[in-house]
């Protein structure tokens, strides 16, 4: 008799996502709360596998931002909104985005909204490594970037705006 081993999701990515990634990322999921050097390694092979794949920057960078490695985190939504930028064919730079926000859509697609959802995640950065100013630069651009708050930004804006009273 054959026996199947199932392996539990801890964590529904995207549905389009390589089997291999999301493998690798369940296993480093797992792994984040008792062995971080095995699932940082684990998060960094998932995203050498595929590179493209923009759910292995959000674990990523989620991973570091709660082992509170926030300039490792920083790096990495600085990494995942250019590849983002790259896939959707418009510009990283989220001031440049500002500017000629008619010209995008930036509610199009999963592409779009994790570029909206990553710039918020760098403002909660931002506000986390005690730059509020910068945090509030982020956002009142990403207010313009979002003005449904499909990201949830309004809840980082609330922080902000405690940290700046």
């Amino acid at each position: 008799m054959n026996s199947v081993a199932f392996v539990e999701e801890r964590v529904m990515f995207s549905p389009n996502m390589p089997a291999e990634v999301n493998q690798l990322l369940q296993a480093a999921v797992a792994a984040s709360s008792v062995d971080q050097s095995r699932a940082e390694n684990l998060f960094l092979q998932a995203q050498a596998l595929d590179c493209r794949c923009l759910q292995t920057y959000f674990a990523l960078y989620k991973f570091y931002f709660f082992q509170k490695r926030l300039v490792d985190a920083e790096r990495i939504v600085i990494a995942g909104l250019e590849e983002a930028a790259r896939q959707g064919g418009f510009p990283s730079d989220y001031r440049r985005l500002v500017k000629n926000r008619q010209k995008w859509d930036l509610y199009a697609n999963e592409i779009t909204l994790f570029y909206l959802y990553t710039l918020k995640a760098l403002a909660f950065i931002k506000l986390r490594l005690g730059c509020a100013i910068e945090a509030q630069l982020v956002l009142s651009h990403l207010q313009q970037l979002d003005p449904k708050d499909l990201s949830g930004a309004s809840v980082i804006m609330d922080l902000a705006a405690g940290v700046t009273e």
